[in-house]
């Protein structure tokens, strides 16, 4: 019970990497807050954890939307009386050459990704600094936030981004006990990664075999996918750690695709 009495928001938690580190959290003893766009998923998954006997609140929640997002995080705190963690996991993909990058496509990628981290942020750590318990800031980056790859300008600049970010509240937070770290995997087999395979197949004109094996897995050092169990232990470990020593920090989960 790591998270025994902490209260954690965790976005884009309905489905994916996020539904996994909800259902871990909880199991830890955390109160989780199921922050995602479909109401109906949110509060599936909230069923699903609290029928193993897990606390669990489902909310709609537009991360790039400062209203929806203040309004959750007011609801959370109202209902669990306070936000130790935040776990920023909201996101999506869109895949074009950057010459044919749709603008429009371009703003909503880096408004999912950076301008939600940023809201949530900002609406959580007055929550953290108050409470006099400190916090745990988690930003669900990726190898992208340290790699590049075709056909993804949005997405790796958002993730690069994220580590910026990263960088400046953990230096904010230090002194109210507040902790920001940075989870990056390699690819795991999600929806998001499901629909990709397909579609950089059509972009690359290569069969979907050869998409999994030469782009998403080729700089393994095993062929292998990341997994939901490998995220989700990296995540609870930045979440637990109990001091300042470990923060401001990148954490790579890629079996070895990047090594830095």
């Amino acid at each position: 019970m790591r998270l025994k009495d902490k209260s954690a928001i965790i976005t884009g938690a309905a489905s994916g990497i996020g539904k996994a580190i909800a259902v871990r959290f909880a199991r830890e003893g955390a109160r989780v807050a199921i922050a995602d766009l479909k109401k109906e998923a949110a509060d599936a998954t909230a069923r699903e954890i609290r029928a193993g006997k897990g606390v669990a609140l489902g909310l709609a929640m537009d991360v790039a939307d400062e209203k929806a997002v203040n309004d959750g995080v007011a609801t959370v705190v109202a209902e669990f009386g306070g936000v130790d963690i935040l776990v920023s996991n909201a996101g999506i993909q869109i895949v074009h050459p950057i010459e044919e990058f749709p603008f429009a496509e371009w703003k909503k990628m880096l408004a999912i990704h950076l301008d939600g981290a940023f809201l949530t942020t900002k609406a959580c750590l007055p929550h953290m600094y108050k409470s006099g318990r400190g916090g745990s800031v988690i930003y669900m980056g990726s190898v992208h936030s340290k790699e590049a790859s075709l056909l993804k300008a949005p997405y790796v600049t958002a993730k690069h981004g994220l580590i910026g970010l990263c960088k400046v509240v953990a230096k904010e937070g230090a002194k109210h006990g507040v902790r920001a770290n940075v989870i990056c995997p390699g690819f795991v087999r999600t929806p998001l990664v499901d629909k990709q395979i397909p579609e950089q197949a059509k972009e690359l004109g290569i069969s979907e075999e050869e998409v999994i094996q030469h782009v998403m897995l080729k700089e393994t050092v095993d062929g292998e996918f990341t997994t939901l169990e490998d995220v989700t232990e990296a995540t609870l470990f930045c979440a637990a750690f109990p001091s300042n020593a470990m923060t401001g920090q990148s954490i790579i989960v890629s079996h070895g695709w990047c090594m830095q």
